[in-house]
């Protein structure tokens, strides 16, 4: 049956889903492959329980020490995370402050438009940039760092 409860011209649907719509004789190029429907495995059966390995392709932490070196660098990749958070929006209110302190901005025009509007609008977006970019230097450098306290072992 379609999903539109009507009975296909093909037949029942088989094993791999629907048959898709019957085929012309009189079609010229070529034909389009069947539809075949693709699901999850149902719960409890072998392939749903099978995980990822977590470490596919690379070996594993076997050791304690190289446990404390995982948890170090998680542990520092959240305090780096955390420290250019709490930066970035300190210098944003930093900036905006600065904005609404010096209100000879409100009375200079650029275009027909505030220059305190310009800057909020279109000012943060070069200290985003920038502290995105000293972000994945300094995470960059933690990982290095983590890797050769592995390679060394």
């Amino acid at each position: 049956m379609s999903d539109d409860g009507r009975a296909d011209a093909a037949g029942p649907a088989g094993p791999a889903g629907p048959a898709g719509p019957p085929r012309r004789a009189d079609a010229v190029g070529p034909q389009p492959p069947a539809r075949v429907r693709v699901t999850a495995p149902h719960a409890g059966s072998p392939g749903a329980s099978a995980r990822p390995h977590p470490h596919a392709g690379r070996e594993a932490p076997t050791s304690d020490i190289a446990g404390v070196y995982v948890r170090s660098l998680i542990r520092s990749q959240l305090r780096l995370g955390i420290v250019f958070a709490v930066g970035f929006a300190v210098a944003t209110a930093l900036f905006v402050l600065a904005i609404a302190l010096v209100p000879q901005l409100d009375t200079t025009f650029v275009i027909g438009v505030p220059l305190s509007w310009l800057l909020l609008g279109a000012g943060v977006y070069p200290l985003a940039i920038t502290v995105g970019a000293l972000y994945v230097r300094a995470a960059s450098r933690n990982e290095a760092r983590y890797r050769s306290l592995v390679e060394e072992e």
